[in-house]
């Protein structure tokens, strides 16, 4: 098999120096593929598609008039059982942060440029736009050009995951951490929150800072609390930021999920089905439910499985495609046609279905879950 030729930002030893990578390794990932070129939306980069030692996936080191590191967001391990895992996690305290229902995105300036990075690490253009025109970035960037603001981008208009949240609407952007740019350091918990305050940024809401002999019985009921609203669930974090953090999230969270996963069950299913099963199963067990509450947990379970996969039967029965419809706000065609564009590079299949008032219809099409619903529908085996 002839090699890929390397791109100069592989071989460079600053980018080597910088990510405390050897040269080799780093020319031997970009042959397997692990780091990839980028150049898209006027940037030179490389991109970690999967970690690479020190490096998280989703990392990004762009060449500009210098070269700059925009590390990948670490992934958050989720607790199953609160009360064992939390008192094996934390020392002393536990600072609770909201955990919103939307997408991960990293903020960073680069080139005098304000760019949104998805957690994969590519830039989305429809992200970057609407995130400069409903946050004052500028100010912020000009004092702390090295810092990322990594957040959620949440509300109805949000072409990724669509969840209503009054005090959001349309669309809007939450942040849960600021970290430096080459090292992924983030800053405590109360030192993040009073420098947004200081800019006017929005972080996520603070629930509570709880001794960790309190916390799994105070979160039990936060949670539950938040799942009653439709919301997601929590964060738990060291607030020095020294540790890790943990996740936990609501059952009504989860099967939200399981019902979106299974109205596309050829596409999704397999990558949400026994992670939420297995959640639910450890909350059940912890929560020590009564009868009629584990009954009630079961029935949210079995409808969340069964009815969305039965709508999607029925509609690609009648000969409807498998899609979901996601609606942006979009000041000309081109943006919504530079979004598709965006889409087809993560691999979706994506058209434009409608363009109206400044308002843009993306259809995502589920080609697995529609091909093999109509050879099955026709008497295809299983």
């Amino acid at each position: 098999m002839r090699e890929k030729s390397i791109p100069p930002l592989v071989t460079d030893e600053e980018v080597s120096h910088l990510l405390d990578v050897p040269s080799p390794k780093l020319e031997a990932a970009y042959q397997k593929g692990i780091v990839k070129k980028y150049q898209k939306h006027g940037l030179n980069a490389i991109q970690f598609r999967k970690g690479l030692g020190p490096v998280e996936a989703g990392t990004m080191v762009v060449k500009g008039e210098e070269i700059e590191v925009i590390r990948g967001f670490p992934k958050i391990r989720r607790t199953l059982m609160l009360h064992p895992a939390l008192e094996k996690h934390f020392p002393r305290e536990v600072a609770v942060e909201e955990k919103m229902n939307g997408y991960n995105v990293r903020i960073a300036q680069v080139d005098d440029r304000i760019v949104a990075f998805t957690r994969g690490g590519y830039i989305c253009p429809y992200t970057s736009r609407k995130a400069s025109q409903i946050l004052n970035l500028d100010e912020f960037f000009q004092d702390y050009p090295q810092m990322v603001i990594c957040g959620e981008m949440v509300g109805t208009m949000n072409p990724y995951v669509s969840h209503y949240y009054p005090e959001v609407g349309k669309l809007g952007f939450r942040i849960f951490d600021l970290r430096e740019k080459l090292t992924n350091t983030p800053l405590p918990v109360m030192v993040k929150r009073e420098l947004l305050a200081d800019y006017q940024l929005e972080p996520v809401r603070l629930l509570g800072v709880f001794p960790v002999e309190e916390a799994p019985q105070k979160i039990m009921g936060i949670v539950r609390e938040l799942g009653k609203n439709d919301r997601e669930g929590v964060v738990m974090k060291d607030p020095q930021m020294q540790l890790e953090p943990l996740k936990y999230t609501s059952s009504q969270a989860q099967a939200a999920e399981l019902e979106y996963a299974l109205s596309f069950p050829f596409d999704l299913a397999q990558a949400f089905l026994f992670s939420r099963i297995i959640r639910e199963g450890f909350q059940s067990h912890e929560t020590g439910e009564s009868t009629d509450q584990l009954r009630e947990r079961a029935l949210r379970m079995g409808e969340s499985i069964l009815y969305p996969m039965l709508e999607t039967i029925g509609k690609v029965e009648q000969g409807e495609l498998a899609a979901e419809d996601l609606l942006i706000e979009v000041d000309s065609q081109e943006e919504a046609e530079e979004f598709i564009r965006h889409l087809r590079d993560l691999k979706v299949m994506a058209t434009l279905a409608e363009i109206k008032d400044g308002k843009a219809v993306i259809r995502r099409i589920h080609q697995s879950t529609n091909d093999r619903i109509n050879n099955y529908l026709d008497g295809g085996l299983y």
